[in-house]
């Protein structure tokens, strides 16, 4: 399948969002930067982030278990927590949160006139198997982190076919 649009026409920004930013969407930041560089679609993404809705763990690394199940696949993690606030809509295309709490965070502070789109990560899943939400893993063991990696792969791969056109 042929890309939507050329890297010329535009360039997508995307922002992963979820409560403190230490454990899944650093792993989706990760996930998705991963993926884009493996499949050679870095040209069609300006900027691809992280954050969360609070600033309990600004400036902190991921979640130890998050950044171990990232590199047990392969996937390098770099990141430093930091808080979304309402300036950062204007900074990207899409806004993703991972459950509804963080969605329901990002429609209260997000912008009137901001075009972002704001959605759950969810939204592009088609693999029913995946629950649509991407629950917290932090006061878990190390299964919901390895979950949360299939999850947000699943999500990550869809998200391409679905609003690029990157994936056959």
């Amino acid at each position: 399948m042929a890309p939507k649009f050329s890297p010329e026409e535009k360039q997508l920004s995307v922002a992963f969002v979820c409560l403190g930013n230490i454990c899944r969407s650093p792993m989706a930041e990760a996930i998705f930067k991963h993926r884009v560089q493996e499949l050679g679609y870095a040209p069609y993404f300006k900027k691809i982030d992280s954050f969360g809705t609070s600033g309990w763990h600004i400036g902190e690394s991921p979640d130890s278990r998050s950044a171990k199940t990232c590199k047990k696949h392969g996937v390098p993690v770099s990141h430093h927590a930091q808080q979304i606030g309402s300036k950062d809509f204007d900074k990207f295309d899409y806004v993703i949160g991972m459950d509804e709490s963080n969605l329901s965070d990002l429609l209260y502070i997000k912008p009137r006139a901001s075009k972002t789109v704001v959605e759950l990560f969810g939204k592009w899943r088609t693999n029913m198997e995946f629950d649509k939400i991407v629950g917290d893993p932090y006061y878990g063991g190390i299964d919901g982190f390895e979950y949360n990696f299939n999850q947000i792969s699943h999500f990550t791969d869809e998200f391409l076919k679905q609003e690029v056109g990157a994936l056959d």
